[in-house]
């Protein structure tokens, strides 16, 4: 089995920052681009970031200047680092991945979800 937990959210201040972190487990063989997702109450889920194995990124024009995706390939583990969060950046984010078991087979595998809330 693999699956993805993903932990770091909480309550802050406008302007405040949280770094995100998701962790893939099990028998993994290899994880190709990892990403973030976030929805909030009456909106469609939408992607905030990617990051391929090699590193390359793409952030949602939303977050870009504010938000950071990165990972650690040893740890099969992503980051958001989140700063001069907004209120609108409030939401329940989900890391996502398709996880190789072997070389020729993935497995579609989304993170239970952390939940960030932005408000004075």
């Amino acid at each position: 089995q693999v699956q993805l937990v993903e932990s770091g959210g909480g309550l802050v201040q406008p302007g405040g920052s949280l770094r995100l972190s998701c962790a893939a487990s099990g028998s993994i063989f290899s994880i190709n681009a990892m990403n973030w997702y976030r929805q909030s109450p009456g909106k469609q889920r939408e992607l905030v970031a990617g990051i391929t194995s090699d590193g390359r990124t793409n952030h949602a024009d939303s977050v870009k200047g504010r938000f950071t995706i990165s990972r650690d390939n040893a740890k099969n583990t992503v980051y958001l680092q989140m700063n001069s969060l907004k209120p609108e950046d409030t939401a329940v984010y989900y890391c996502n991945a398709d996880i190789y078991v072997v070389a020729k087979l993935y497995v579609e595998t989304w993170g239970q979800g952390t939940q960030v809330t932005v408000s004075s």
